[in-house]
Parts: C-alpha cells; sequence; structure tokens
C-alpha cells in the first residue's frame, strides 16, 4: 500500500510543490516550524530508513534536497536552512529544510504554525521559481 507521501508524489493528494524531478518531489510541510519548511522524498522509493537507500538513490537525494535548500533560502528570508532526517512519523524517507533564523527555529517541539492555503501556495510557488532558475 503506497505511503501518503507516493500519493502526494504521485498528484492523488494535493501538495504546494515546491520543486520536482524524475525521482525527487518537494513540497511544503502542512504544519511547518517555520515560512517554508520544506519537505524532500524520493518518488520511487517508500522504504522509512533514509540510511537503507542504495548509494545512487542517496546521493541523488541529497544532491537534489541541495538544490531545493538553495531555491528555499533564495525565496525565503533566512539565515540558514537547517537540515533534519527524522523519519518517525511517516514510513517514508523524507528530509526536513527548514529556514533558520535561530538554532531554536529547528526544535520540533515547539508549536507548528497554521498559514492560511494562499499563503502556502505563494511560498511554494516562490521556491519553485528560485527552483527552476538553478
Amino acid at each position: 500500500m503506497a505511503t501518503i507521501f507516493t500519493k502526494i508524489a504521485n498528484g492523488e493528494i494535493p501538495s504546494y510543490k515546491c520543486a520536482e524531478s524524475e525521482d525527487f518531489y518537494a513540497f511544503l510541510d502542512i504544519s511547518p516550524l517555520a515560512k517554508g519548511h520544506t519537505l524532500v522524498i524520493p518518488k520511487k522509493v517508500e522504504d522509512d530508513y533514509i540510511f537503507h537507500l542504495d548509494p545512487k538513490t542517496y546521493s541523488a537525494l541529497w544532491e537534489f534536497a541541495a538544490k531545493v535548500a538553495k531555491a528555499l533560502k533564495a525565496a525565503v528570508p533566512c539565515k540558514r536552512v537547517g537540515v533534519a532526517v527524522l523519519g518517525m512519523e511517516v514510513p517514508h524517507t523524507h528530509i526536513h529544510l527548514v529556514p533558520l533564523q535561530t538554532e531554536g527555529d529547528m526544535d520540533f517541539r515547539k508549536a507548528k504554525l497554521s498559514l492560511e492555503p494562499a499563503e502556502m501556495k505563494a511560498i511554494a510557488d516562490a521556491i519553485f521559481a528560485e527552483y527552476e532558475k538553478l
């Protein structure tokens, strides 16, 4: 059975797309730590543990995530883009990219933001536009 992230990547569940390639998909987290909090996933591999990925997929995922992080930083004002791989809530490998002003912005225990759909779409569109420039 497909994971929720596979369904998102396949367009079966709506998402705020930030970037896409043949093998990978990036979209906004619907419960973000910060505006622009993006998830990066492999489309064709549903394993829930990043270190189970074959070396080629693992390297390509990080290369794609780096490009998305550059687009994210250009689209959302921040000092850095933080990276986390937790994978506890959805059984599908995913990388969190979080715009940071301070290290405390990366605390997954803090309250999540609730953004309006129009704002989410605007953020995703801005990241996508920057990604397309790279």
